[in-house]
């Protein structure tokens, strides 16, 4: 990442707790957990949109 910027977001309960759950099975912090599933598909996405 060249910049990070700071956001605040709210999640429902049981979303976070989802979230945090999968983070400490990964062995990764809540924030590294957001950002990697994120980008994941991101890049799903742009693997989509260029197949023909």
């Amino acid at each position: 990442m060249d910049e990070e910027k700071r956001i605040t977001l709210r999640l429902p309960a049981d979303l976070h707790a989802w979230l945090a759950a999968q983070a400490k099975s990964a062995r990764r912090s809540l924030n590294s957990e957001i950002v990697y599933r994120l980008e994941v598909e991101r890049d799903n996405t742009v693997a989509d949109t260029e197949s023909p």
